[in-house]
This record gives structure tokens, sequence and C-alpha cells, in this order.
């Protein structure tokens, strides 16, 4: 089940000053070139206090050189381990390009105002499944969540306003590391990390694949 990447690489001389930077080059290729479903698609992974580890797919909802950003249950699995660890994982794994890209960072809430601005983009069906949802919570069955969303929409229809629930919102991951990965013929991939400096600047480095 072997695939065998492109000759093609990535060299040092074509990264952008910033992984931020960088990163858009690449968003901008995978939205457009890669013939990918959800190029935004990203794997976060969050570690509890005692360090086990978990994982989930979650939507990046906006990106610039303050950070990714994500939304969320504050009651969540993913949003209680960070709360107790704030240490976190961001991977963009965009397989039909043979390339990844590995954020690891800090995570931070959003503010209520930048929360609701987003909120209020959601359409509304995701609105009123903010409020449904007890998320990562066990529930006995699937009619549950469907009588508490059928429950909501008669109190919000459409078209009415659905004010943003006090235990949702965003994380923000502010990068300390950003890993990109370049596939390459006989499994000698490119792998160049950019690594966050005490005066604000990048570092590059190559790893060996």
């Amino acid at each position: 089940m072997r695939k065998h990447y492109r000759e093609e690489g990535l060299s040092e001389a074509e990264l952008a000053a910033t992984p931020v930077e960088q990163f858009a080059r690449w968003f901008l290729q995978a939205a457009t070139e890669g013939r990918l479903f959800e190029p935004n698609a990203m794997v976060v992974s969050t570690a509890d206090a005692e360090g086990r580890p978990s994982s989930r797919t979650v939507l990046l909802k906006h990106f610039d050189d303050a950070g990714f950003v994500f939304y969320t249950n504050y009651d969540s699995r993913k949003a209680r381990d960070l709360t107790a660890n704030p240490h976190v994982s961001l991977l963009f794994p965009w397989y039909t390009m043979a390339r990844q890209v590995i954020v690891a960072g800090v995570a931070r809430r959003t503010g209520r105002d930048e929360t609701a601005a987003y909120f209020r983009t959601r359409p509304h069906g995701s609105q009123l499944g903010a409020w449904a949802s007890a998320q990562s919570s066990v529930i006995a069955s699937r009619a549950e969540l469907d009588v508490s969303y059928a429950e909501l929409a008669a109190r919000y229809p459409e078209g009415e306003q659905v004010p943003v629930p006090p235990h949702w919102g965003g994380f923000r991951v502010v990068p300390r590391t950003v890993e990109f990965w370049q596939g390459r013929e006989n499994r000698l991939h490119d792998r160049l990390r950019y690594v966050f400096l005490p005066d604000g600047g990048w570092r590059v480095e190559r790893l060996s694949p």
C-alpha cells in the first residue's frame, strides 16, 4: 500500500519569513489545487492532567500572526484537557499533496466578543446545535439529541437571533513550532521546522526524515 511521493521538494530558500506566511501559501494551494475535501480540517491532539492523549478532527476557522483558531463546547473533552494542560498539537493531513503541517503550541480562549462575532456567522442550524449538544457527554440515544434540537428550533425559529451559549467559544493556538512536511521519493522527505525565539523571531531547522 505504499505510494511513491513527488520528486520536487521543499528548500529553505523557498520558505516565507514566518510560518504563518508559509502556511497561507500552502493552505491556498491545498484549497485550490489539492482537490481536498475541507482543507481546513485538522487533527487536534490534547493530553489531560495525567498525560493521557486524545485526538479528534476539528475545522480551522481563522489564522493570522496571533495563531490558529477553532471553536468548541468548553465542557467537551478537548476543552477540559486544554484547561488542565494548554499544550496542544494541530496536524493538517493534506494526503493528496503528500504534505503535512504540524503546529505545536499553547491554547488560549478567545474573547467573548470574538466568539460572538464568529457565532453570528454560523448557519442557523449550527447555532442551535451548539446549544443542543452537551459535547462529549454520554446520552441515552440519538432520539434524545433530536428532541433537544427540535425544542430549540421551536424556541428560535429561522430568522430569530440565537444567543451565544456561555459554555461555547474559541481557542487560539499560539504556535511555538510549525513543521512543514513534504513527501519525497525513497522516503527521504523534506521536513522544515520553524522554532519561535525569545526575541519574537523564528529559526528554521531541517529535520531528518
